[in-house]
C-alpha cells in the first residue's frame, strides 16, 4: 500500500500541478444557506477543477455550521472526488490520545478523507493518532497564514542545551520525528515567504499546504520558490475564492496551475551555483555585522560554511555546484579537509560516486597510527576539497600530509574564496585553486537582489582589500 506522501507524490506528478482546490461554501457564496446549496456549489467547483487539481481541501466548518445536513453533505462532497486525487480535510483537530483517535476514525473511516489538518498544541499524544496509518496523512499547523499566528508561532524557546528555535521551528524539527510512515505534512502559510523557507530548510522532503494565495494576498511566486522541494514537488498552493469566486473556475484553476508550473520552471531554471548563493544567505551561513575573527580582526562578514549539515538539500546542492568544478579536473581520490570539509566532501563524493580519503589533523597514537584515512594507492591523484579559502595556509599542512603517504596533489577546490591571497600561497607550493565561487561575484549577486545593502557590500569589499596580502 502507498504511503500518503506517494499517493500525493504521483497525483502531482500525473497532471503536473501543486494546486489545492480549497472548497469552502462561505453563507455569502450560496443563493440559500442551506446544505444543499453548499453540496451543489462543492461539487460544481469539483466537476470543473478536477482536471487541474493535485488534491481538494473541503473546509469542516462551513458544513458544520449548517447542522446534521451540513454534515451529510460534506461526506457527499468527499465522495464526489474523482479516485486518485487526494482529499485533505481542513478540521484543525488535535486532542488527547483517545479524542484524537475519534477524530482521525471520524476523518478516514466514516468521511474518507485521505488526510487532516492537525494542531500540535497537545504534542504527540494528539498527534500520533492521526499518523497511525501510512495511507492516511496529517498536514501538522506550522506556521499559518493568518496575522494573529505571531503570538505563539514566533515565540523563541529553549531546549535543555539552551539552543533557541521558534516555536514554529520545534514544530518543524517535531514533524520530522513523527514521520516514520511517510505521511506527515506541514501548513505554513504563503503570507510567510520567509518562515516557509525557513520550514523547508529544516524539512526538506515533507510536504507543505500553502495557504493565503489570492484573497489573503500571499504571492504564488515567492511560495513555489521558497517551499518547493529539490524535486520540485513538496509544495500544495491552497486557492479557495481566487478559484470559486471566479467568473470561470476551470479557467481560473488552469491559470493558477500554468503560473505554479511557470515559478517552479524559474526555479528550477536557476543554475546550481545561483540556488547556492542563495540558500546560503538564508541558512545564515553568511552573515553581516560586526565579527571578531580568529586572527583577532574584526570583519563585517562571517562564513560558517559548518551549517550546511543542517540542511540536507542545500547539502545537497552544493554537491552539485562543487560537480561543476570538479568535471574539468583530473584526479584519483576526493580528499576533503577535516572538518568543515568533511560532510561537504563526502556529499560531493555520493553525489559523483567517488571515492574519498582524508587527512587527519593529529596521527593517530595507537592502531595503525594513520595520518590519512581511506583506500588509496601510491601514486594516484588526490584533489583536495575545502569550505573556505583564505590565505591558503591551511590547506599547506593538508596537502603534505597526503604527500607524506604517497599521494599526489595538484588541485583544490572551495566553495568560496574570500581573494585574500590563497590562490597565489597554492601557486607557490605548485598546487591550482579553483573556486565555485569568488566572494566578489557573491557580493554582486546578493546587492543586486537587494539581499545585502551597498554600505554593507562596501564594508566588506573595504575589509577585503585592508586584509588582502601585498604582492610581492
Amino acid at each position: 500500500m502507498l504511503s500518503f506522501a506517494d499517493r500525493l507524490d504521483a497525483r502531482a506528478r500525473a497532471v503536473d500541478s501543486l494546486l489545492c482546490v480549497g472548497l469552502d461554501p462561505h453563507a455569502s457564496d450560496l443563493p440559500v444557506a442551506t446544505a444543499d446549496a453548499a453540496r451543489a456549489f462543492c461539487l460544481g467547483l469539483i466537476q470543473a477543477t478536477a482536471p487541474y487539481a493535485a488534491a481538494f481541501k473541503p473546509n469542516a466548518a462551513f458544513f458544520e455550521a449548517l447542522g446534521a445536513e451540513g454534515a451529510k453533505a460534506l461526506k457527499d462532497v468527499i465522495d464526489a472526488v474523482p479516485e486518485g486525487i487526494p482529499v485533505i480535510l481542513d478540521a484543525k483537530r488535535g486532542d488527547i490520545g483517545s479524542t484524537s483517535a475519534a477524530y482521525a476514525t471520524a476523518a478516514f473511516d466514516v468521511l474518507d478523507a485521505d488526510a487532516i489538518t492537525v494542531s500540535p498544541y497537545l504534542g504527540s499524544d494528539g498527534v500520533l493518532p492521526f499518523l497511525a496509518r501510512s495511507d492516511r496523512g496529517a498536514f501538522i499547523l506550522c506556521r499559518t497564514s493568518n496575522e494573529g499566528g505571531a503570538d505563539i508561532q514566533d515565540q523563541t524557546v529553549r531546549d535543555d542545551a539552551g539552543a533557541s528555535r521558534r516555536v514554529y521551528e520545534l514544530v518543524a524539527d517535531l514533524a520530522n520525528s513523527w514521520n516514520k510512515h511517510n505521511n506527515v505534512g506541514l501548513v505554513v502559510g504563503a503570507t510567510k515567504p520567509d518562515e516557509l523557507a525557513a520550514v523547508r530548510a529544516r524539512c526538506p522532503s515533507l510536504w507543505i499546504l500553502a495557504p493565503g494565495v489570492g484573497a489573503q494576498g500571499g504571492s504564488l511566486e515567492d511560495a513555489v520558490s521558497a517551499g518547493v522541494r529539490a524535486d520540485g514537488l513538496g509544495l500544495l498552493v491552497n486557492v479557495s475564492r481566487g478559484i470559486s469566486r471566479a467568473a470561470d473556475p476551470a479557467a481560473a484553476a488552469k491559470d493558477y496551475v500554468e503560473q505554479i508550473r511557470a515559478a517552479r520552471a524559474g526555479r528550477q531554471a536557476l543554475a546550481p551555483v545561483d540556488r547556492v548563493a542563495d540558500g546560503l544567505l538564508r541558512l545564515g551561513c553568511v552573515r553581516f555585522g560586526t565579527f571578531t575573527l580568529k586572527s583577532g580582526l574584526t570583519s563585517p562578514i562571517y562564513l560558517d560554511l559548518r551549517r550546511l549539515v543542517g540542511d540536507s538539500e542545500l547539502l545537497g546542492e552544493v554537491a552539485v555546484a562543487y560537480g561543476r568544478v570538479l568535471k574539468n579536473i583530473q584526479y584519483d581520490v576526493l580528499a576533503p579537509l577535516p572538518y568543515a570539509a568533511l560532510p561537504i566532501g563526502t556529499a560531493v563524493a555520493l553525489h559523483l560516486r567517488q571515492p574519498m580519503v582524508y587527512p587527519r589533523r593529529e596521527a593517530k597514537a595507537y592502531g595503525t597510527k594513520a595520518s590519512v584515512e581511506g583506500l588509496f594507492e601510491v601514486g594516484q591523484t588526490a584533489l583536495v576539497l575545502d569550505d573556505l579559502a583564505t590565505t591558503g595556509d591551511s590547506k599547506v599542512e593538508g596537502i603534505e600530509k597526503l604527500q607524506s603517504v604517497g599521494l599526489k596533489v595538484s588541485d583544490v577546490v572551495v566553495l568560496i574564496d574570500r581573494e585574500s591571497g590563497a590562490t597565489e600561497a597554492m601557486s607557490a607550493v605548485g598546487v591550482t585553486m579553483h573556486a565555485v565561487y569568488k566572494i566578489s561575484d557573491l557580493l554582486a549577486r546578493w546587492e543586486a537582489q537587494g539581499a545585502v545593502s551597498a554600505e554593507q557590500a562596501a564594508d566588506v569589499r573595504a575589509f577585503l582589500a585592508a586584509t588582502r596580502p601585498s604582492p610581492a
